[in-house]
Order: structure tokens, then C-alpha cells, then sequence
């Protein structure tokens, strides 16, 4: 099953802490995920950052939420303990807890109000049942590179032979392949059907070489295995090890299969990856803001 929606766990979350023990978040996520049912690989799914995982991350807003609406209340950093309010509101055995109950409690309609947020009738339902505001924003971001890279895409497809050369360069450099770009130029500098061809160094010392071979081909082709073998034997005939393919388009099974079990070591980057390398390394993109996340530091409250 999936992980459940953030204003799921709240129920749960109370009913754990209905004991008047104090409970820490990382026991009482466990807790709840026992409780529901969860596997393991629900247990381990990652937020797209790759930072916290999703259940953490809900079981702690759900907190959160309660806290502010008065039903729990923060004993010590990363811990908490039911409050008589909490209590009264079990006390009516309620079949499910959410947002739109939180709301009764002014304090929590307060804190709505400093964060700015919508009343709840007019929330979409994916948002009053499911993410919590750091899943909204990283879905949001992910939304955005997405549509970046297909954008990324369409132009790479679009340049010259000659501009893709640039490209390729520009983006090994980037990555800390190639030496200086001018050594990196000048080792690939053969272009050949919409593609370049070329030996670049490893590092800047060039203490191992990478052999290159690009591909400008249209992105409903496909790179096949005979692509791959022939640059595995350009491998060997240049004396080396390591290879890097890329293209605009992408790889068959066979080509994927074929590169997992040859001694050479080749990295095989598709079309859409090609496009993420460029936006995580600055290539062909431009900065336009920049949003920083930050949590209370319980630390520098504390009287200890």
C-alpha cells in the first residue's frame, strides 16, 4: 500500500500518545507505520529530494498540526506528549482526524492565518488529504525541472552538429572531466554524422583517459546494441577503458543488457538524462531564484 496522507496519521498519532507517556517522533513513526500496516518498501520511500523519507515527513507535520491545534504539545526537541485537549478529543471516539477538525481550535486558525495558507473548503483535495507543504514544494520543483528538461531537450535537438559539439564539452568540463576546456576542445573535435567522436582526459593530471561518442539523433530513435559494440571496439583500439555514449534519444534493452557485462566500463546517457546533467551542472540554463527551506533550531531555545 501507499503511504498514507499526512492528516491519516494524526488519529493514530493521538491514540499512541493517549498513554500521557512522552513519545519521540522516530519511535512514534514507527509506531504508526505497525500500526497501519506498512511495508518495508513503504516504510523506506524517499521525498524526491532523497533527504527524509515520506513517512517521516508526514508523521512530523501531522505532529506539527496537532501541536498547533492544542492536542499535543512538545516536551523536549523531538519529542511530545498528549494534552487534556488531546484527551476531550479522543474521548468522542472520532472515525478520523483532519485538518478541517483542527479547525474548530482558534489556535490553530491563528496559526493557518500567519502562514497564510487557504481555508480549508477552498483546498484541493490531493492537498487536504495527502502532501504536506514540503511534498507540495518539492512536487512543485520536480514539476518544473521536468518541463525544463523536455524544453532542454527540444533545443539540443534543434542546434547544429557543430553547437552539440560545444555542448558535450561544455558539459564534461562542467562535471570535472577533460582537463580545461580548450584540452577538452581540441581532444574532441571530429564531428561526424551528428555526432562527435573523441579521447578526453579523466581528470585534469590525466591520469586516465575516457573515450566520447555523441549522438544528435531524433528522440523517437533508438540506439541499439551494434552502437554499442562498435564504440566497445573503438574502446579497445584506442587502448581504453572507460567510455562515455551519449545521445539525444535513447538505448534498447539489448544496448543496456550488453554494456552490464563487458569488461569495459561504458556509461550510456540518454536524452532526458543528458537534460538533467545540463540542469544540475549549468549548461544552457540560467539561475532565476532560489528558495531555502529552514526548520527551528530547538537548540538555541533550550535553557540545558
Amino acid at each position: 500500500m501507499a503511504v498514507p496522507g499526512f492528516q491519516e496519521m494524526m488519529l493514530p498519532i493521538l491514540e499512541i500518545a493517549n498513554d500521557g507517556n512522552e513519545h519521540s517522533l522516530r519511535e512514534t513513526t514507527e509506531a504508526v507505520a505497525n500500526r497501519l500496516g506498512l511495508t518495508d518498501a513503504d516504510r523506506s520511500e524517499l521525498l524526491p529530494s532523497g533527504r527524509q523519507t515520506t513517512l517521516a515527513n508526514r508523521v512530523g507535520w501531522a505532529r506539527t498540526y496537532m501541536a498547533k491545534a492544542g492536542l499535543l504539545e512538545s516536551t523536549r526537541r523531538g519529542y511530545f506528549r498528549i494534552t487534556d485537549r488531546g484527551r476531550e478529543v479522543l474521548s468522542r471516539r472520532p472515525s478520523g482526524l483532519g485538518t478541517a477538525d483542527l479547525e474548530k481550535f482558534a489556535e490553530f486558525r491563528e496559526f493557518k492565518a500567519l502562514r497564510h495558507e487557504r481555508p480549508i473548503e477552498d483546498e484541493p483535495a490531493e492537498v487536504a488529504t495527502s502532501e504536506t507543504p514540503e511534498e507540495l514544494m518539492e512536487a512543485a520543483h520536480q514539476k518544473l525541472r521536468d518541463t525544463l528538461a523536455a524544453e532542454l531537450l527540444q533545443a539540443v535537438q534543434n542546434c547544429s552538429p557543430a553547437f552539440f559539439e560545444r555542448l558535450v564539452v561544455d558539459l564534461l568540463v562542467r562535471m570535472g572531466y577533460g582537463g580545461t576546456r580548450k584540452d577538452a576542445g581540441e581532444a574532441i573535435g571530429q564531428s561526424g554524422d551528428d555526432g562527435i567522436d573523441g579521447i578526453i582526459k579523466e581528470d585534469r593530471l590525466g591520469l586516465d583517459i575516457v573515450f566520447v561518442q555523441a549522438k544528435r539523433w531524433d528522440p523517437r530513435a533508438t540506439v541499439g546494441r551494434p552502437e554499442i559494440q562498435k564504440f566497445a571496439g573503438a574502446l579497445q583500439g584506442h587502448r581504453a577503458r572507460k567510455g562515455v555514449f551519449i545521445t539525444t534519444s535513447s538505448f534498447s534493452k539489448d544496448a543496456l543488457d550488453y554494456v552490464s557485462r563487458i569488461d569495459s566500463k561504458i556509461v550510456l546517457i540518454d536524452g532526458p538524462t543528458l537534460a538533467r546533467l545540463m540542469i544540475d551542472f549549468g549548461v544552457g540554463v540560467t539561475h532565476v531564484a532560489s528558495y531555502e527551506l529552514k526548520r527551528i533550531d530547538s537548540d538555541y531555545f533550550s535553557d540545558e
